[in-house]
Formats: structure tokens, sequence, C-alpha cells
């Protein structure tokens, strides 16, 4: 059966017949995409799913002709019948915006940190209505602003960009596609870095464009709990080709492409392979009669104000303890302080409240002298691994750089053998020593991090959102390359992450940071299965699972829930 006929349209929105792309580079062609095809009605939500490089957003990005130079194009892509490709550029600038509008990945970079919201809305309805004055741009701003629901949109359209939360950032450039009337909206990845409670109002968010105004939506993404969530039909990519189209709820229940399958079996799912709910009572034991690497005892880490503002607390009353061996996982929402504790363990942050040991050393009013010999025993893996390397240096030179600070004396050709036997830990060849972090993708970037963390055989590590931008298959591999990892060289570690069910999977222990405060914590499968605090049960209710079915009917208890608490 053709995708025509199992996805039926008289007169779709958009589509792509025959696609190709191909990018000159200084090694010859390489071929991104090859001979795709699909199409998208009114009001359909499709979602793209495939690993980096699948060629999922070079697809998208020829829709609005948004490729770089040394791409070249064939085929068609007909939006609303015009194929774009063969649009001169000056006609193809009213096309975006108008009939064609994008949601970038993070709305940090898309949006200008110099200039208020309205000036940033005002910059795309110039570019369609070069005579509309500065108070329609503001009338149209605030209108935009309100229905996406950024609260008191007459006031905070004066504002600038890092006055908004991540959320409310991903909400605005949502609404400036909307300002503009773009009857189909490609989100490129637009809950990826957000976490799970924000992540659920952003795509409720599109789910109510589409319902309201017959929005299509293209939405790229690796989590397919989202794709559960929100999709109608799904798409698979693979190696630049689609392997796979078919409607989500038959998609999850019988996936025909051995790559869907394989796909669908790497997303992590609480419970389905907890860290901590095989052990025994004498695991547990050996566990706590281990030596204590961390403990924090009424922790508070505040800010003083600047310029008049009052200090802030980010950490407030926080106990936990860390044995040797043992991974705490700290879940909670984007400013709950799951990094701010991560860094004061790291003596990155100053600890103004309570007390705070690592290595029975306290870090409360420390002494950069009197702490650095420690430091070797502490191992950081970033949550952005492109912005943590140098571009400057060898994959080698990244990951022989704490010998070089820590062991000086160690011969260059003992820092070459460390260096490869630590590639050789996260499984990359010794080769890579020679590669640049730009000529690695970004799951090898990730591995080279574990490296580079643990070169000098920490007895801690602190993992910050060590998967949040992976994919799912690539997010697997990582999580079983850690557990071997931590099973070879028994470190222990806080594991600081957004995404539950990765953290039920490598977690002994979990916190629940809320507002700077721990509101749960315990063994990772009992808080899990049997949250006790209600922030805790919210978080997992906000988790989409990879089942269109189970997720609608979450949905719909999560709504009943709500009117209820909102009649009481």
């Amino acid at each position: 059966m053709s995708l025509d006929e199992r996805f039926p349209g008289t007169d779709p929105r958009l589509r792509i017949r025959d696609l190709d792309v191909t990018f000159a580079t200084d090694a010859g062609p390489v071929e991104a995409v090859t001979d795709v095809g699909f199409s998208v009605d009114p009001g359909e939500i499709l979602a793209v799913v495939g690993e980096s490089g699948s060629g999922k957003t070079v697809t998208a990005r020829s829709i609005l002709r948004l490729l770089p130079e040394t791409a070249t194009v064939d085929g068609a892509v007909l939006v609303e019948g015009t194929d774009v490709l063969t649009l001169p550029a000056s006609t193809m600038r009213t096309v975006r915006g108008r009939d064609v509008a994008m949601v970038f990945q993070e709305p940090s970079s898309a949006l200008n940190p110099v200039f208020p919201i309205w000036w940033q809305f005002g910059e795309g309805l110039r570019a369609h209505h070069p005579k509309i004055t500065r108070a329609e741009i503001k009338a149209k701003a605030v209108e935009a602003l309100a229905s996406v629901g950024i609260p008191d949109p007459q006031t905070r359209v004066n504002r600038f960009p890092h006055e908004f939360s991540g959320g409310q950032k991903q909400r605005i450039i949502i609404a400036m596609a909307l300002s503009m009337g773009a009857k189909l909206i490609v989100a490129d990845e637009p809950t990826t870095a957000l976490d799970v409670t924000v992540q659920a109002e952003i795509l409720q968010l599109l789910r109510d464009v589409r319902d309201a105004y017959g929005t299509s939506i293209i939405l790229i993404t690796h989590n397919m709990g989202v794709v559960a969530d929100l999709a109608d039909s799904v798409l698979v990519m693979y190696q630049g080709k689609v392997v796979e189209r078919a409607w989500a709820t038959e998609l999850f229940a019988s996936p025909r492409h051995d790559y869907t399958r394989k796909l669908l079996a790497a997303v992590p799912r609480i419970g389905s392979a907890s860290a901590s709910a095989g052990l025994d009572q004498d695991a547990w034991a050996r566990l706590d009669a281990a030596e204590v690497v961390t403990a924090a005892s009424g922790m508070d880490v505040t800010y003083p104000g600047r310029l008049g503002s009052p200090a802030f607390t980010a950490v407030h009353g926080v106990d936990f303890t860390i044995h040797a061996g043992e991974v705490f996982g700290l879940v909670g929402e984007s400013g709950s302080g799951k990094t701010t504790i991560g860094r004061a363990m790291a003596g990155l942050e100053a600890v103004t409240g309570g007390s705070l040991t690592v290595f029975g050393h306290e870090m409360r009013g420390f002494r950069e002298r009197r702490f650095r010999p420690l430091r070797r025993e502490i191992g950081f893996v970033f949550q952005d691994p492109a912005t943590s390397f140098d571009p400057q240096l060898t994959i080698g030179e990244c990951v022989g750089e704490p010998l070089l600070v820590h062991e000086p004396g160690l011969r260059p050709a003992a820092r070459r053998e460390r260096v490869a036997e630590m590639l050789e830990a996260v499984q990359l060849p010794a080769g890579y020593a020679r590669r640049y972090p730009h000529e690695l993708s970004g799951g090898q970037r990730q591995r080279v991090s574990f490296a580079r963390a643990l070169a000098l055989r920490p007895r801690l590590l602190i993992a910050d959102e060590p998967t949040s931008a992976l994919d799912v298959s690539v997010q697997a591999t990582v999580l079983a390359l850690f557990h071997e990892l931590q099973q070879r060289f028994g470190f222990a570690c806080l594991f600081i992450s957004h995404d539950l069910a990765v953290v039920d999977q490598v977690a002994h222990r979990v916190g629940v940071l809320h507002r700077g405060r721990l509101v749960e914590q315990g063994p990772g499968f009992e808080v899990m299965t049997h949250p006790a605090d209600a922030y805790t049960r919210r978080l997992l209710a906000s988790l989409p699972v990879p089942d269109p079915v189970e997720q609608a009917e979450r949905r719909e208890a999560l709504r009943a829930e709500r009117g209820h608490d909102t009649h009481a």
C-alpha cells in the first residue's frame, strides 16, 4: 500500500517527492538524504525519528531552504502545491514565516539577547508587512504571547530573553510562528533540554495549536515518549532514507522494520531495568558499610543579591550521603538546584550554610590550597561535551589534560598509553586520539567525556545530564558503558538528570529536588514506583511513556485530576 493510500489527503499541506541532498566536503560529496518522499495533511502531526545523522534535520531544513551553500538539493518540496525549491530567493523569504515556520531546538540561541521580545516579533512581521507600526507589532506580540500562555503579556512583551525560563522561551518561539499565521510548523527537538513537567506543557501547547488553528506540525525528536504523546503518524529515517511510516498507534504496536524495533527496544522505561530493584539486603548492607565519599547535612547555597536585588537561596537544608561504589541519582525540574549541588561537591560553588563534606573535607569555607590535592579524586562529566572541549586540542590532548595538571611528572609515552587505555575503556579506537572534537558524533564525544573524567581514576564522578541530548539508541549505549565503567572502576557517582527512566536504570538511591529542597529520597525503585511526595508523583505523571494508548489514558487521567483539583 502506498504512503498516499495509507495517509489519505486530497490536498496535502506539504508533499516531498524524491528528495536528495548532497554536501560537498573536502573528502568528497556526502549523501545526507536519498530518495525521501512523504506528505503531511492539514492538522496532521508527523513525528520524524531516527539517530543523529539519519537525515531528519536536513530534510526539515530543506522545506524552508535553510541548508548551507555546500548543499545540492534535488527533487520537489511542495508547500500548498508550490515547489519551494524552484522559487527565487526573494519569493522564498515571503514563504518563510507566512506559510512555514521553524521552531528551533535551543530557543536561547534563536532569540537575540540584546532586544526585547516585542522587537523580535517585529523582525518577522516587518519582513511580510513593511508598513506595520510599532503599536501594531506590540499588539500582535501581546496577542500571540497570550495565546501560548505567557502570563501578563502586556508587561512581559517588553522584557528580554534572559528574563524568561527555558519553557517560556520555547513558548515565545512558538508564538512567533503563530503571529505570522504559518500553516505548517517544523519543530526541531523542541523539548530536548526541558524537564518533564515543562515538556508536558509544551506538548500540550502544540496539541492546542493544532486543534485551534488546524496547523500541521512536523516534529523532529529522539524521544519516543514524546512521539507517543503527540504524533498522529511517524516517519522513521535511517542513514538518510525513510525505512518506515505508519500511524503512531500502529508503529508502537507492531513495528515492521528491524531498525524501528531496535529504536523502540532502546527506550528506557521505569521499572524495566532498575539498578536498585535487584539488590538484596546483603547488597544494601555492603553499600551502607562502605566509606562515606560525600555527605550533606542542612546544606545551603545562597547567591548574594546584586544592584539592590535580594539574595537567592538555590539549595536549602539538603541532607544526603553517598558511599563508595554508590550511584546517587538527583532529579528535579530546571532551577531546582541539581547542578548547584554537583558544582558545590567539586568546589565550584561556595557552601553558605550547613555542612558538605567530600572525602571528609569540609567544603563550607574551604580553601583552594587545601582542597586542590583532592581535585584529582573527582571527575566531572558535563551536559554538553561539545562546549566542554577545547576545539583546538585533539581528543588525545583533551583526555590527557587532567594528567598534565595533576601528574606533571608523567612521561609523554606513559601519558599516551593512559589515554589509549581510557579510549579503549569507553570503546573507542586508540586512533581517535588524533581526531578533533568536531570530527566525532555526539555519542562519541560523550564517551570521550567519560574517558577524560576517569583518566585520573577518581573515587567520585559527577555526571551532569550526560545523556540529555542523545538519541535513544546512542543513549542506551552510553548508559551500558556507564554501568560497565562503574563496575570496573568502582567510583561513587552523583548522577544528575531530568529523565527519571534513565536515573532508574543507573542509580541505587534517588533524591528528588524541588525549589532547592530535597523533598524525597530512598532506593530508586521505591521512589519511582511508590513515591511519597506529591511533587514526585507529579514528575512521574508528566513523564511520557512510549505507548500511544497508555499515554492517552494518562493524559486523560491528569486532565481529570487537574479538573478535580480546580473544583475542589
